[in-house]
């Protein structure tokens, strides 16, 4: 997946997490303010942690891929094209 492509789905699920009154719960888990989540579409490793947030919990992955008629692997995908999902390799 092109890193543009990931991060719509990343700014697509930042609406969601706006959307499921999950802001707030965001702002605690990242320690990320208003106007930095507001200059979110500059910042590839910012869309990056939206995406981890929401893989926090089962529930939220299965909202964001419904609302935007996404398959699991391509949410997987659009986390693995921004900064900082790379799979690590540990050998």
């Amino acid at each position: 997946m092109k890193q543009d492509d990931a991060e719509v789905i990343a700014l697509n699920a930042l609406a969601w997490i706006a959307g499921a009154d999950l802001l707030d719960t965001f702002q605690s888990s990242t320690g990320v303010d208003r106007d930095t989540i507001r200059q979110a579409a500059q910042d590839p490793e910012l869309l990056g942690a939206v995406l981890d947030f929401v893989m926090m919990d089962d529930d939220w992955v299965q909202g964001v891929c419904r609302a935007q008629s996404l398959r699991h692997e391509t949410f997987l995908a659009a986390r693995a094209a921004l900064p900082g999902g790379q799979s690590p390799h540990w050998t």
